[in-house]
């Protein structure tokens, strides 16, 4: 989700302005995300490199992500949607932290679509994390390392109990994955629009969801 800065920019407004039409964003896109029968949408909300940004920019998204879980949390619940939150999101403070954890507790057994929220996320520090608990167990002699293929390896990443990944969408004109399901994207159609994310809508994500299905998925066969 980018372009929430160039967004309030454009209209002479401070930055905060722009993220909070960012979370209205996330609102119509997670409404029309049910709509249009996705199983599973993950949002990238927070990096781990977003921590450089100025701290009253980092307080202010902290503070979003705090409203949005207190004025969404019923309407998910209601929808029966399963909120996730994949990243290192217990390095945040303590309040926060709890918020997440009642959040993902009060629908762990909806059997709707799932809400996947990417906090503190980084994907190179997944896979360095997932390899780390992998040479852990080679070395304590519980695993064979033959017997590491990649099965094995995804068992060990945040989303293992989520389906393949198949299209990424990036906004505002932006191509590059800044450290995004760098495992998960190896496979994956890969979207990049000049929409600036408060702009992506129900038909936005529609026209996305058309040009993932008019594209020709080989997965490096014939």
């Amino acid at each position: 989700m980018d372009g929430n800065g160039r967004w309030a920019k454009k209209r002479f407004l401070p930055r905060i302005a722009g993220h909070k039409q960012g979370v209205e964003a996330v609102r119509r896109v997670a409404r029309a995300a049910r709509t249009l029968g996705i199983e599973v949408l993950t949002l990238y909300a927070f990096s781990s490199e977003n921590w450089r940004r100025p701290e009253d920019e980092v307080r202010d998204l902290m503070g979003l992500l705090r409203h949005f879980l207190a004025s969404e949390l019923d309407e998910l619940v209601s929808e029966g949607v399963r909120l996730r939150v994949i990243g290192d999101w217990r390095g945040l403070s303590p309040d926060l932290v709890a918020m997440i954890d009642a959040a993902v507790a009060r629908t762990a057994t909806n059997p709707g679509p799932t809400l996947v929220i990417a906090l503190n996320y980084g994907a190179q520090a997944e896979i360095l994390a997932a390899a780390r608990r992998l040479a852990e167990q080679a070395r304590d002699g519980t695993l064979d390392p033959a017997a590491i293929d990649e099965a094995r390896f995804e068992a060990e990443l945040e989303t293992k109990d989520l389906p393949p990944l198949d299209l990424l969408i990036r906004t505002s004109g932006e191509q590059r994955l800044s450290n995004f399901l760098l495992w998960q994207a190896a496979y994956a159609e890969l979207l990049f629009v000049d929409t600036l994310w408060p702009d992506f809508d129900e038909k936005a994500l529609a026209d996305a969801l058309g040009r993932f299905g008019q594209r020709e998925r080989r997965f490096g066969g014939l």
